[in-house]
């Protein structure tokens, strides 16, 4: 057998290290609405040195202005020795599966927000028509909401759920199956409307009282009703407080700026107006009032029956939140 020349063996085997490194990274594919930063917070790899090492070793499979493409497999960057280890919470109300969370980021410590899906108990709210299976907003704004919820305490805000449902988690499916179980954080939920409101405004301000002065926010999560025929993206309301109008703005451009990123030929045409909703005026924190589209029309029901659809809306808004919450700082 003819031998090898050292220096020949030494790049082999330095060779053969290197492929097995590549070979052992991790890799993953990104969600609807993922963002790098959030990508990888998602695999606890928070900040700009992670992001810079990434988009190193994946500049070849990003799209525009380093853009993740749905379905691309990517590399992830290697975990460094100082990473933190992720603290592990629970909450319930997020199902099974999802129950169990990691903290990713400090990037909310100190905000409360109170999420509060549409509707609910004996009241369904919006109902649209998909084949021969129906709609129900409440539903579908409950998902989005315990979605919502999941990131902020994920990016260490203190997040109060005020319309529960012990019996449903996070779902996947497309038709969301309907029920009259859920509460304000207990409390039976009224089917008059204005005792429905009252209650909700009064349960954010009596948690409102016992927090710490600094930022909060209410966000109000709803499906509107119109004609099938119309069409209708994201819009956004607030009660005329200049911290509510910019806001409302802040995530205005949030979701203006995914839709260029993810669909750069349709254009978002969301809008922001001051509307003086009970909610809005009544509940002592910061509001925001959401409509995610027109649970009647087939196209924006895909914004709803999607799993994937109902996290990038979910994504989009704490982004939104967390672009609004470095500005008050």
């Amino acid at each position: 057998m003819p031998k090898r020349h050292p220096r020949i063996l030494a790049v082999l085997i330095l060779a053969f290290i290197a492929l097995l490194s590549v070979q052992a990274q991790e890799t993953a594919t990104p969600r609807a609405g993922d963002g790098i930063s959030t990508f990888l917070r998602r695999h606890n790899r928070p900040g700009a040195d992670y992001q810079k090492e990434f988009i190193e070793l994946n500049k070849s499979k990003l799209g525009k202005n380093n853009s993740l493409i749905l379905g691309t497999k990517y590399t992830l960057p290697s975990l460094k020795e100082s990473a933190p280890v992720a603290k592990k919470n629970h909450e319930p109300l997020f199902g099974k599966k999802l129950a169990d969370y990691d903290i990713v980021s400090n990037e909310l410590a100190g905000a409360h927000f109170y999420v509060v899906s549409g509707h609910g108990g004996p009241d369904p709210g919006a109902i649209g028509k998909m084949d021969n299976a129906e709609l129900h907003e409440d539903e579908y704004a409950y998902d989005i909401a315990l979605r919502l919820a999941r990131n902020l305490l994920m990016r260490g805000a203190t997040v109060h759920i005020i319309i529960q449902d012990k019996n449903d988690g996070i779902r996947d499916e497309r038709i969301l199956k309907n029920s009259k179980t859920e509460t304000c954080m207990g409390a039976k939920i009224p089917l008059n409307q204005v005792q429905r409101l009252k209650q909700r405004s009064e349960k954010i301000n009596e948690l409102q009282r016992k927090n710490k002065p600094g930022y909060s926010r209410a966000i109000f999560i709803h499906i509107d009703s119109r004609s099938k025929s119309q069409q209708t993206d994201v819009y956004f309301y607030h009660a005329g407080s200049n911290a509510g109008k910019k806001l409302a703005e802040t995530m205005r451009n949030t979701f203006a700026g995914k839709y260029r990123q993810h669909q750069p030929n349709r254009g978002f045409r969301g809008t922001v107006d001051q509307r003086g909703l009970y909610v809005l005026r009544n509940s002592s924190p910061v509001g925001l009032y959401v409509e995610l589209g027109n649970i009647q029309n087939s196209f924006d029901q895909r914004r709803f029956v999607i799993d994937d659809n109902r996290q990038a809306l979910a994504n989009w808004l704490c982004e939104g939140f967390i672009t609004d919450y470095k500005s008050h700082k």
